[in-house]
């Protein structure tokens, strides 16, 4: 076994790999960039080096630096985690040739599967089910163009290199065809340095399945069962499942040998996954594209079989047979993982940048299987960096059967709680309440098909609500139990019943969500409170980031757990989440004004890639102005309104930041 491994990666994953090397008594080596330094995966590693600055083809796309740390640390092997570069063929050959193992399949397999285009031809000769659809080597426009309009529409133009969503159009009409083809040409230069696609047959309510596949150097090859990864947005997983629900032991069977083959055709060592388009309809599946690598839901298939797949990823690295054969691999009950992210749900999942004020889950491990298991590689207080990913942890629970284990995903979520930037904290608990996922009635659509009942329209206030709210603010100012005795009989300054108001109170109270304000009047004599006519009895216990309140309200008793961030106050009641903001009617915010001004920023931090208008432009309502990168995607930016361009202010390749005006639209 190794004594020393480089992990060339960061974030959880990092964290993940060192985790299991501390296990196992191997030797960790981590690299950062310089907006890294003070990252936990940097202070979890025996040691680390920095190998750049923040920009990620700087640092960790480096290959020199990396290597050059890797020959300074006396490393004798190399993980790539995933992402970056854990599916480069450069780098795999790179670390051969500097005599490093690389932690990982060979070359040859990495650019095999790599290509998506050459992979479909391969496994279409070894009898693995395709998609319909083109994967040839033309790459003019006008012939992919005119092979769409064969296949059909609506369609998928995919990178031929990539993975991950990056890349990847869908295209309802032909007239979208150019534009969807060079967006996706140019993000797969940049994320892949190869901007070749393909093209696929769009299949309706597809999921999407994949099977955890490992082959070591001496011949053997398994499966460690399927995972379901359907619920997605932009492209990319954000809830799944193992093992996949609602397939019949033949279709699993099946899958799993296509699976196999697929391995073999290749001969791959290591950790693989084989993705596969499950058709709802029909329940055929067809094989989409191999991940050469570990995967970010490696952790499902960890809960369900108990292995360490990072401790599998070393041995077979080292060259042991894999530890245990086909029939003695088991799984039992059924995990969920859920992906938290810094992104804003409601304005189309961009993603978002900042410092994390506060974190917080229910107790929990990290890194390895339990009932409730959280990978992070943030803290409170740290930064989410705009040029990296933009995850915060990945949740991940496991249950005997997929209804126990999905109460204890739906627990867990309500109980944990963010603050500082936005999150998808929110949109993750009505999610997985829903009842159609319930059913696991998902498809690669899901999100989209259940909109209304994922984005609802805010709960109307329950006087209960107002009332929590009130009794929390009070106790964010010392006031404890609402019938609290002093805490001596001859020391009145310790009291808080509101002795000094002679016995008689009146707090009047305001609170905003979105632009309502509400006013909560709560009364006070002789040491009693009441709302509206009906006694009012509490009391508050501290918890960590805010209360957990005991509230009587006449007959009806209830007890909540309050989030406090400064002065805005979250907490679910009766299945509905609620988010008040103290609001003091004296104080006027200058966000009260609206601009008006017409100008369009930025919705995220990020580089301008492309500029599709410039000053004295007519444009529509919808029209794509320009294109921002952040966070290794692309968003398209349109304009709000019909109008003329006044001013662009920024050039292709600047950087700008969230809210930095871009252009002014004037009146046509």
């Amino acid at each position: 076994m190794f004594h020393t491994v480089l992990v060339a990666n960061r974030g959880e994953i990092a964290c993940r790999i060192i985790a299991t090397c501390q296990r196992m008594g191997i030797r960790s080596i981590a690299v950062f960039s310089e907006a890294d330094a003070q990252s936990l995966h940097v202070q979890m590693a025996d040691e680390a080096v920095c190998i750049g600055p923040a920009e990620a083809e700087k640092s960790y796309l480096n290959i020199p630096a990396i290597l050059q740390a890797a020959k300074a640390t006396h490393a004798q092997a190399i993980h790539p985690g995933y992402g970056f570069l854990a599916e480069s063929e450069a780098f795999a050959m790179a670390c051969a040739q500097a005599q490093l193992v690389f932690i990982g399949p060979s070359p040859d397999a990495i650019a095999t599967m790599g290509d998506k285009a050459a992979a479909k031809r391969l496994l279409e000769q070894a009898g693995v089910p395709l998609v319909p659809g083109y994967h040839g080597s033309n790459q003019a426009a006008d012939y992919l163009a005119k092979q769409a309009t064969e296949i059909g529409f609506p369609l998928l133009i995919k990178a031929a290199a990539g993975g991950g969503g990056k890349g990847m159009r869908s295209v309802e009409q032909a007239d979208a065809f150019n534009d969807a083809l060079l967006a996706c040409q140019r993000e797969a230069q940049h994320s892949f340095a190869n901007q070749d696609v393909i093209l696929e047959r769009y299949i309706s309510r597809p999921r999407h399945i994949e099977v955890q596949v490992f082959a070591d150097q001496h011949g053997h090859i398994v499966h460690l069962f399927d995972r379901d990864c359907s619920v997605q947005r932009r492209h990319q997983k954000i809830i799944e499942e193992a093992p996949a629900p609602a397939l019949s032991d033949d279709q699993r069977q099946n899958m799993y040998a296509a699976a196999i083959a697929a391995a073999k055709a290749v001969n791959y060592v290591g950790a693989g996954t084989i993705e596969f388009l499950y058709d709802t309809s029909s329940g055929a599946f067809f094989f989409m594209e191999m991940n050469t690598r570990l995967q970010v839901e490696h952790a499902v298939t960890e809960q369900i079989t108990g292995l360490d797949l990072v401790e599998w990823q070393l041995r077979v690295a080292a060259g042991e047979p894999l530890p245990l054969t086909q029939a003695q691999i088991t799984q039992q009950g059924h995990a969920f993982e859920a992906r938290i992210y810094a992104e804003q749900p409601e304005q189309q999942f961009l993603p978002s940048s900042g410092q994390l004020h506060q974190l917080y889950f229910p107790p929990h491990r990290a890194f390895s299987p339990a009932p409730l298991r959280i990978d992070s590689a943030v803290r409170e207080g740290d930064i989410i960096s705009p040029h990296y990913d933009p995850m915060i942890a990945k949740l991940i629970v496991h249950g005997a059967d997929r209804s126990r284990a999905l109460s204890a995903l739906q627990n867990t979520l309500e109980q944990s709680y963010l603050s500082g930037l936005h999150s998808n904290l929110l949109f993750l608990q009505r999610l997985s309440n829903d009842d159609a996922f319930a059913k696991a009635d998902i498809d690669t659509g899901f999100i989209d098909r259940r909109y209304t009942q994922l984005f609802p329209d805010p709960p109307k206030l329950s006087p209960e609500a107002l009332v929590i709210a009130a009794v929390t603010r009070l106790a964010t100012l010392g006031f404890r139990h609402s019938t609290e005795p002093s805490n001596t009989d001859d020391d009145p300054w310790s009291s808080t019943d509101g002795w000094r108001l002679h016995g008689r109170w009146t707090q009047a109270l305001h609170f905003k969500t979105g632009s309502h304000t509400h006013e909560v009047l709560l009364r006070q004599q002789d040491g009693r409170w009441r709302y509206e006519g009906r006694p009012l009895q509490w009391h508050s216990d501290i918890l960590p980031h805010g209360y957990h309140i005991h509230l009587q309200l006449a007959q009806h008793h209830l007890n909540v757990r309050v989030f406090v961030d400064s002065e805005h106050y979250q907490f679910n009641l009766d299945a509905k989440h609620y988010r008040l903001d103290f609001h003091n009617p004296v104080a006027q915010s200058h966000q009260d004004t609206p601009s008006g001004n017409g100008d369009l920023n930025a919705p995220m931090p990020g580089k301008i890639v492309s500029i599709a208008v410039a000053a004295g432009d007519v444009v529509k309502s919808g029209q794509i102005l320009l294109v921002l990168e952040a966070m290794k995607m692309e968003h398209a930016i349109q304009s709000p309104r019909e109008g003329r361009v006044g001013k662009v202010f920024y050039e292709v390749g600047d950087q700008v930041a969230e809210g930095t005006e871009l252009l002014t639209i004037e009146k046509a």
